[in-house]
């Protein structure tokens, strides 16, 4: 399967029959854009640069970006014991026990507290009122997460909070299909991605 270029993926994000969200598949709205790890930077400046451009007058569309890591640290700053946030525990015993914050920073990330935080914050994004359409949630950051979050598992867990009626989930991936698995970085196994499609050429 070849994935779409970076501008047929945008042509393909304008199409009125994609922007709109109740269109389509009514299960599921997940949807998967491979892509070279090593253009994450430049992804990352393309991504920016949808969002602006579907905020033009012919698609009047407000994209959500949202980084699974900045909003993992935000949810982490948001957790306090005591004085101290969990973020700033993490760093402290980082020096003295890098295995175990891993395996808390992988449960933390794969709770359904973290997973109702960010549902918070596409809620006030969708319930903002702009004038635009807010058809898409443009995740990135996945790459970032590992090895305390994958894929499959985000996805998953965010299941119970996912609304099909109201957006399309875009996941941005550095990596490649192989058969049902996803390859992050081309190099690492990531399991089968629940219920995603893969936006490729037909």
């Amino acid at each position: 399967m070849k994935s779409m270029s970076v501008q047929e993926l945008y042509e393909y994000l304008r199409s009125p029959s994609f922007l709109d969200a109740k269109s389509g598949n009514i299960f599921y709205n997940y949807y998967i854009y491979q892509y070279p790890a090593k253009q994450e930077y430049k992804m990352r400046s393309q991504i920016e640069d949808f969002k602006e451009r579907l905020k033009r007058p012919s698609s009047s569309a407000n994209a959500m970006i949202l980084d699974l890591f900045s909003t993992f640290c935000e949810f982490l700053k948001s957790e306090t014991f005591g004085k101290q946030t969990l973020l700033d525990m993490t760093f402290e015993e980082d020096k003295k026990h890098p295995e175990m914050v891993t395996e808390e920073l992988t449960s933390e990330a794969s709770n359904d507290k973290f997973f109702a935080f960010v549902h918070r914050k596409i809620k006030k994004y969708i319930e903002e009122d702009d004038g635009l359409s807010k058809p898409y949630i443009f995740i990135c950051g996945i790459g970032k997460m590992f090895p305390y979050l994958r894929c499959n598992v985000f996805l998953t867990g965010y299941e119970k909070y996912n609304d099909t009626n109201l957006y399309r989930i875009i996941l941005f991936y550095p990596g490649h299909c192989e058969g049902n698995s996803y390859s992050l970085f081309d190099t690492m196994h990531d399991d089968h991605t629940y219920r995603a499609t893969l936006l490729v050429n037909d």
